[in-house]
């Protein structure tokens, strides 16, 4: 009796291009989920869906063919590695941006412009992110102005050659390194918050040994003025670094992302 053959799955030249070309988009779009500015929340939909599309053709060439007997639970998991990957990639320079809102936060608390969140923050519901914003906008003029964007395709794209596809594992090395460089980030939102922070606390001294001399002065709503001059001119002789600060920490989040991929290993 004759029967049909039975066909591997992916066996078929068009079925192997089109799991190419979801290897590779599942890498793209674990990519601009979190990116910076390739991800904001600003960017339309149907902009973002275009430009992974876009990004996937690009990188398709790059990804091996995969095995013919690739199964469909295998495929799923190849996929959620890839994307696993992507996100990788993104979220290391997503953290520098984390790290100027941190310290947006932390200078807007010394400044006074969080003084409602912190007094009364039940009834206030008041949560000021003014400095936080101020920070993220100037980071993200940088991102953009240093060609960091590019920097992140290319390290895309050569990620397909020392990590190709099913061969991420969730290693400790890996995971110490990742968990390492976002405790760097964090310690960097402190170093941008610095000199607000040193300012105010010498400012907070010098009005407690006024208060101390002068019981009758108005310390408080005077040191808020105080702090808040003193912290907005050292923000603005501060910024004139920033560039300098933040192209050396965008190599390190790139050269970090490898160097946990290839660890990931």
């Amino acid at each position: 009796m004759f029967q049909m053959p039975i066909a591997t799955p992916f066996a078929l030249p068009i079925e192997r291009t089109l799991a190419v070309g979801m290897i590779a988009g599942a890498r793209v779009t674990g990519l601009l989920v979190v990116a910076p500015f390739l991800g904001s929340a600003g960017v339309p939909a149907r902009i973002k869906i275009g430009l992974a599309f876009f990004l996937t053709l690009f990188m398709a060439p790059l990804v091996p063919a995969p095995p013919a007997t690739l199964t469909a639970p295998a495929l799923i998991a190849l996929l959620l590695g890839e994307f696993a990957i992507g996100f990788l990639l993104g979220f290391t320079l997503q953290l520098i941006f984390e790290a100027g809102q941190v310290a947006g936060q932390v200078c807007g608390v010394q400044m006074g412009f969080s003084l409602a969140s912190v007094i009364n923050p039940d009834n206030s519901q008041a949560d000021s992110a003014a400095l936080s914003t101020f920070y993220e906008l100037i980071v993200l003029l940088l991102f953009i102005q240093l060609g960091v964007p590019h920097w992140l395709l290319r390290g895309l794209a050569r990620s397909f050659a020392y990590l190709p596809p099913g061969h991420l594992s969730l290693t400790l090395p890996a995971v110490h390194a990742l968990f390492q460089f976002a405790a760097a980030m964090f310690v960097s939102g402190l170093q941008i918050a610095a000199p607000v922070l040193v300012a105010s606390l010498f400012a907070d001294v010098a009005l407690g040994f006024i208060g101390k001399a002068s019981p009758q002065l108005p310390v408080l709503f005077v040191g808020i003025s105080l702090k808040n001059l003193l912290g907005l001119a050292l923000m603005c002789g501060a910024v004139a670094y920033w560039p300098r600060f933040f192209d050396a920490r965008f190599g390190r989040a790139l050269d970090a992302s490898e160097r946990i991929l290839q660890l990931a290993r």
